[in-house]
């Protein structure tokens, strides 16, 4: 087995992924858990950390540690100025924040970046702007829309490789705060197998609709009611009337848009890409691992390893 070269972190809102990887991207080992910066028990990164990469670190101490997502957030562990847009692998790799902790490992952590910071409706991004990196890294284009799929979605424009709009969605953590704290996850089975159908049927109203979505949304209970949605079909068809939301409010915004790229792990990107098509875009999807490549393009061009 090869040496490391490098460990690549993606920590954000609901997960943590870590790679042990050389400098040509080969992973030598990797570890995920569902501590994302939400789920750290007391606010303990390092603790998080140090269980996930500890033992790497110590077999060779001097492996450089890139890092990128919310854990650079108010509410993560080192929070990181944002910077203006455009921002590309460039000027990311030269606003590397460093961070020392605790154990004295260095951490280099990725910063996010801004639009509209001073004047109108702030929005940020913190982790999708390495994912673009790691999709154009891959020989992906530079050109065009991207949907990144998440806790918190960005729809994302790129001209000449560099990001240089995107607006944010909630949809992800507006799903799980529904299904776990309202009304609407009260008749929901638990563990439902995946219902597509209930999923497009959702999207179909929430590109119908005239009403607005907290009119739309209690459909997910009323029909469940009179025995029109199954316990097993609520989740989807509720995760359905959401996606579809936000692909009817992000293809208005991009009025004449007909293609996107998806970029996201699998089983959303797919949710994502049936909304799409339903709403008549065509879809290409990245390939899986674009945070990885992401924190390595911009590891390799901030010096952490060869090129």
């Amino acid at each position: 087995m090869r040496a490391a070269n490098l460990i690549a972190i993606d920590w954000g809102t609901s997960s943590f992924r870590a790679w042990a990887m050389t400098d040509d991207g080969t992973v030598v080992d990797e570890v995920s858990s569902p501590n994302g910066i939400l789920a750290v028990p007391d606010g303990d990164f390092e603790g998080v950390f140090e269980a996930a990469v500890g033992a790497w670190l110590d077999a060779n101490p001097d492996l450089p540690v890139i890092a990128s997502g919310m854990i650079t957030s108010r509410n993560g562990w080192c929070e990181t100025p944002y910077l203006p847009l455009p921002v590309a692998a460039g000027n990311l790799a030269r606003a590397l924040r460093p961070f020392t902790t605790r154990k004295g490992r260095t951490i280099q952590f990725v910063t996010g970046a801004a639009r509209n910071p001073e004047t109108g409706l702030p929005d940020v991004i913190r982790g999708e702007e390495t994912e673009l990196v790691g999709h154009l890294a891959a020989g992906g284009s530079g050109q065009g829309l991207f949907v990144m799929p998440g806790t918190h979605s960005k729809w994302a424009r790129a001209e000449g490789g560099a990001l240089i709009d995107f607006e944010t969605y909630m949809t992800g953590e507006i799903f799980a705060v529904l299904s776990k704290h309202s009304i609407l996850g009260r008749l929901m089975a638990a563990d439902a197998p995946p219902a597509n159908d209930s999923f497009r049927r959702g999207v179909e109203v929430a590109r119908n609709a005239r009403s607005s979505i907290t009119s739309t949304l209690f459909s997910a209970r009323s029909l469940a009611l009179f025995d029109r949605l199954a316990p097993t079909e609520i989740a989807d068809y509720l995760s359905g009337l959401l996606i579809g939301e936000e692909v009817r409010s992000g293809v208005a915004t991009h009025s004449g848009i007909t293609e996107v790229t998806v970029v996201g792990r699998g089983d959303l990107a797919d949710r994502f890409a049936m909304a799409l098509d339903l709403f008549g875009v065509s879809v290409s999807k990245a390939e899986p691992g674009m945070a990885r490549l992401g924190l390595l393009e911009i590891g390799k061009r901030a010096g952490l390893v060869s090129t």
